[in-house]
């Protein structure tokens, strides 16, 4: 699997508490007709912690359902438990996703062995390609470099999502083993396209998918002028959908637009009242509401 292009890691849409299934799939829908490559569903921006075992495979079913093979599906299955994340990822694949994302185990903050351990036994008990998250900053331990390159010897892992705040990393990636590495932080998008990566998986896109998909598309055609004019057009997005942890602004800037209900579960609630304020002025110098 060749994975470039944008992604977006799409929210998880409650009402009264509940999953919103009949709008979750008109976001898969709005998404597609934008033209984007892939969505992500259940990731970090979709809440999965907070979801059931049973809503968490039922949002990946419905996704998969929504999008009727015209876009790829990348399912948000990994999990701190080896055994919960092979068995998320079987239910995935036979709901019909193309490849799973893996975030690094949190709290149990594995060594270097064990995170290499438990990828590959997800990747060679499954069967399907695999996606790295690294992103230190939640789960307390980044996938070394080195890591990285002993696990793309498994032609299983075709990609790592970069979340780490280190552009850097992407020269060490592609100089230790040149496994494909996409962007986690849409700010850092155009940072790390300029070094060798291949796409993001996006937040901003859940609200600007075709603006996201066309910086994406110039940047992978080496046009980074007009990447680049694009990209300070939507950097006060960029920088103040992460105002407050993500998906508590983008979810707010949907529900502005009239997208979504504005639902979170706790431990996640409503913005303070100066970030939304801020998020508001954005969204209008946008031109988004």
């Amino acid at each position: 699997m060749n994975l470039q292009g944008a992604f977006t890691a799409i929210v998880t849409p409650f009402k009264n508490g509940k999953l919103d299934f009949k709008k979750l799939m008109e976001l898969v829908e709005l998404q597609i007709s934008a033209g984007i490559d892939g969505i992500v569903p259940v990731g970090t921006t979709g809440e999965s912690p907070t979801l059931s075992m049973e809503e968490h495979i039922e949002v990946i079913e419905n996704v998969v359902k929504a999008a009727r093979g015209r876009c790829l599906v990348i399912a948000g299955t990994g999990a701190n438990s080896t055994a919960e994340a092979v068995h998320l990822s079987i239910t995935a694949k036979n709901a019909g996703a193309d490849a799973t994302l893996q975030v690094t185990p949190y709290y149990n903050k594995p060594t270097q062995e064990g995170l290499y351990r438990h990828f590959s036994e997800v990747a060679d008990e499954v069967g399907l390609p695999v996606v790295l998250y690294n992103i230190p900053g939640r789960c307390g331990v980044p996938i070394a470099v080195e890591t990285i390159a002993r696990l793309s010897r498994n032609k299983l892992f075709v990609a790592v999502k970069e979340a780490g705040g280190s552009a850097e990393r992407v020269s060490a990636i592609l100089d230790a083993c040149g496994m494909t590495v996409l962007s986690g932080d849409d700010a850092l998008t155009l940072p790390m396209m300029s070094l060798g990566a291949k796409g993001v998986i996006s937040v901003a896109s859940n609200i600007v998918p075709a603006e996201v998909k066309k910086m994406v598309d110039l940047a992978n055609a080496n046009d980074f002028a007009g990447a680049m004019k694009l990209n300070r057009k939507l950097y006060p997005l960029f920088r103040d959908l992460f105002v407050e942890t993500n998906p508590i602004p983008v979810k707010a800037a949907m529900a502005m637009m009239g997208m979504i209900e504005e639902e979170y579960r706790l431990p996640l609630c409503e913005m303070s009242p100066k970030n939304r304020d801020m998020l508001k002025k954005t969204l209008k110098a946008c031109g988004m509401i």
